[in-house]
């Protein structure tokens, strides 16, 4: 888009692609905690739009869109990373966890028990269960999964973040992504699966969801930091 004078028309793309920063926001929101707000990503978005705006120049010979769309998700994941609740050292227990999870359950073929989770980490029940509370997990997908890796791989936002609704593989991997995702639920422990309904699809909080299960709130804690372990395990190849 030129202006009369042959320049390009910045406000009139500033105003054509606000879409595509609310279609960005709304693709990342759904892999991200509930305490993240879309409003903030949109507003976050609208500033890596402005930013692509006074940087784009069409000589270099990059569609405008997809320039726009680089800059709108690293301003987003830039503002996310910087609201980033969970240290490192957290989020490498959280992978810790994760792994043996794995490894036992690979190895015995079905879900494994805490105690079987607490003797795989070489940790006494109680100092496993600590782990879980302090660990909090509530992200199906971390920042860094959302990113291309060093070696240049795709990223999941890149995978993620185009139009879906005009690529039909990409709507057809989505069914299966949701799909495969029910299917990991429904293998929850029965305990873990109430708590994963109550949290998510009843919008209850862990006092309330401690009150219904009758124990405590640091118990709900762990029992679901538990259920995100093993839905990434089993959710890792998507």
């Amino acid at each position: 888009m030129y202006t009369a004078k042959g320049q390009l028309d910045r406000d009139a793309l500033f105003h054509q692609h606000l879409s595509l920063v609310r279609r960005i926001a709304h693709h990342m929101i759904a892999k991200l905690p509930p305490n993240v707000e879309l409003d903030d990503l949109v507003q976050v978005g609208m500033i890596g739009l402005n930013d692509a705006l006074s940087r784009y120049e069409a000589a270099q010979g990059v569609q405008f869109e997809t320039f726009a769309s680089q800059r709108i998700r690293g301003a987003m994941l830039d503002e996310l990373r910087d609201g980033d609740w969970m240290s490192r050292g957290a989020r490498k227990s959280q992978k810790e966890i994760e792994q043996a999870l794995h490894r036992v359950e690979q190895r015995l073929g079905r879900s494994p028990m805490e105690s079987e989770i607490a003797a795989e980490l070489g940790m006494e029940l109680g100092e496993y269960q600590s782990l879980l509370g302090k660990v909090r997990g509530t992200q199906l997908v971390y920042l860094e999964d959302m990113g291309g890796g060093d070696d240049g791989e795709e990223g999941f936002l890149d995978r993620h973040g185009a139009d879906e609704e005009a690529d039909p593989m990409a709507v057809l991997r989505d069914q299966r992504l949701r799909s495969s995702l029910v299917a990991a639920i429904k293998a929850l422990p029965e305990r873990e699966q109430h708590i994963m309904g109550m949290y998510y699809e009843h919008d209850m909080n862990l006092k309330e969801i401690a009150a219904v299960l009758g124990v405590t709130e640091s118990r709900v804690c762990q029992l679901h930091s538990q259920a995100i372990a093993r839905l990434r395990t089993k959710m890792r190849g998507h």
